[in-house]
C-alpha cells in the first residue's frame, strides 16, 4: 500500500472515531466503568493511527522524515498491547460485571507490557523487533513475530472468554463482542504475511463501531447503573405484550422492591446502595430465563417481564427467585443482606387493561407483601 492510500484509509478511520468519541463523551454512563473502558481504547486507537501515519515516511534520509520514521514505529511497538489488553478487560467485565474483579486482570497484564516495552527499548540498539537503515527504511527484525503474537493471543484470550461463558452475556450483546475479534485479527494475519498491508489498526476501528452502535449506545433503552432496561422500554414492552395476548397465550409481570435500601445507602454509603442495585439484577438475571425481560422500573424497583400464562408456573418462578436470592445471601462478602418485596400477576386478557391499570394492580399486591413482611 502506498503512502497516499495509507493516509486517506488511516485518515477516514480517524474521522469515523473521532465522531464516535463526541457521541460517546456525551451520555450520562461516562462514568462507569466501562465506558471508560471503551473511551481509552477508542483515544488509544486514534493515537496510534495517527503514530501509523507519520512513520509511512521512510525513505527520505537526512530530512525530518526520519525522526517521524523513528518516534513513531517506536511508540506503535511501545503501545501495541495496550488496545488488545483493553480489550481483554471489557470483555471481562461484559462477563462478569464486577469492576474489582476486572481490575484484577491488571497487573499481569502491566507485566506483560513492561516485558514489550523493554524488548521495544532494546531493539533500538539489538533490532531485535525491528530496525531502520541508513537509508531511513524500516526493515522487520527476526523477533518481529512476539508483539504482533501478543496481540493475537489477547484478542483470542477475549474471544475464548466470551464464547465460554455466553449464558452470562445478554442476548443482543452476545455477537457484538464475539465478531470484535474477527477484523483486528484477520487484518493483522495480513499483515504479518504482507508488511505493505498495515490494516490492522482499521480493523480495530471498525469493531469499535460495532460495539459502540450495539453495546455503547444504550442511552435511549437501558439503566445506564445496572445494564437492565430502562422504564420507558419497560412500558413499550408490556404494550407490546398486551397488544400480542389472546385468550389462550397471555403473559406475566413481577414487580420487585428491594427491601432497606435506604437502610444500605445510610449506614454503609451512595457507592454501595449502587452495587446492591448492580448485584440485585446480575442476581435476578440468574433466576429467570434467557430472554425474559428485566428492567429498572425507578429507584430500588425492578420488573420482570415473562412468557408465562399459568399463575402456577409464575409462582414456581417467584419461588425460584426467593431461593436464589437465599442461596445468594448464605455465601455473599457484602456488608447488606439482598431481600424483595414482590408483587406478581399472569394478565388476564379478558379484563382489557393497560399498562398503567396492570401495573398499579401488582403495584398494590407489592405492597400487601411488604407489609405482611413488615419491611415498610
Amino acid at each position: 500500500m502506498n503512502l497516499a492510500d495509507n493516509i486517506i484509509l488511516n485518515f477516514y478511520s480517524i474521522a469515523l472515531l473521532i465522531i464516535i468519541s463526541i457521541h460517546a463523551s456525551r451520555y450520562q454512563e461516562k462514568v462507569f466503568f466501562q465506558h471508560k473502558l471503551y473511551m481509552i481504547m477508542l483515544y488509544l486507537t486514534i493515537l496510534m493511527l495517527v503514530f501509523d501515519m507519520l512513520c509511512r515516511f521512510d525513505g527520505n534520509p537526512g530530512t525530518y522524515f526520519s525522526q517521524f520514521n523513528f518516534w513513531d514505529n517506536f511508540l506503535l511497538y511501545l503501545t501495541g498491547p495496550v488496545v488488545p489488553s483493553l480489550w481483554l478487560m471489557y470483555a471481562h467485565f461484559q462477563v462478569f460485571h464486577e469492576e474489582n474483579r476486572t481490575k484484577r486482570l491488571f497487573l499481569p497484564l502491566s507485566i506483560l507490557f513492561i516485558a514489550n516495552a523493554l524488548i521495544t527499548v532494546f531493539s533500538q540498539s539489538f533490532s531485535w523487533y525491528y530496525y531502520i537503515d541508513a537509508g531511513n527504511i524500516y526493515h522487520r527484525g527476526p523477533f518481529f513475530w512476539i508483539p504482533a503474537s501478543i496481540t493475537i493471543v489477547l484478542i483470542l484470550a477475549a474471544f475464548l472468554l466470551i464464547i465460554t461463558n455466553r449464558s452470562k452475556i445478554e442476548k443482543k450483546h452476545y455477537l457484538s463482542l464475539v465478531f470484535f475479534a474477527v477484523p483486528p485479527f484477520a487484518c493483522i494475519i495480513l499483515q504479518l504475511l504482507f508488511y505493505e498491508i498495515p490494516f490492522m489498526l482499521n480493523g480495530v476501528s471498525l469493531s469499535l463501531l460495532i460495539v459502540f452502535f450495539t453495546i455503547q449506545n444504550r442511552r435511549m433503552d437501558t439503566d445506564y447503573l445496572t445494564g437492565a432496561y430502562n422504564r420507558k422500554s419497560l412500558e413499550a414492552y408490556m404494550r407490546k405484550k398486551i397488544g400480542a395476548s389472546t385468550e389462550n397465550n397471555t403473559f406475566s409481570a413481577i414487580l420487585l422492591d428491594l427491601n432497606d435500601f435506604k437502610t444500605i445507602n445510610d449506614n454503609f454509603g451512595h457507592d454501595m446502595g449502587d452495587e446492591a442495585l448492580e448485584t440485585s439484577v446480575r442476581l435476578l438475571k440468574t433466576c429467570i430465563r434467557h430472554h425474559d425481560f428485566i428492567a429498572r422500573f425507578g429507584g430500588d424497583e425492578f420488573y420482570i417481564v415473562l412468557d408465562v400464562s399459568d399463575q402456577i408456573d409464575l409462582e414456581e418462578t417467584v419461588f425460584r427467585i426467593n431461593r436464589c436470592v437465599e442461596k445468594y445471601n448464605k455465601s455473599a462478602t457484602q456488608p447488606f443482606t439482598l431481600g424483595f418485596s414482590m408483587g406478581y400477576a399472569v394478565y388476564d386478557y379478558h379484563s382489557k387493561m393497560k399498562v398503567e391499570e396492570f401495573q398499579k394492580k401488582i403495584d398494590i399486591m407489592m405492597y400487601e407483601n411488604k407489609r405482611a413482611n413488615k419491611v415498610i
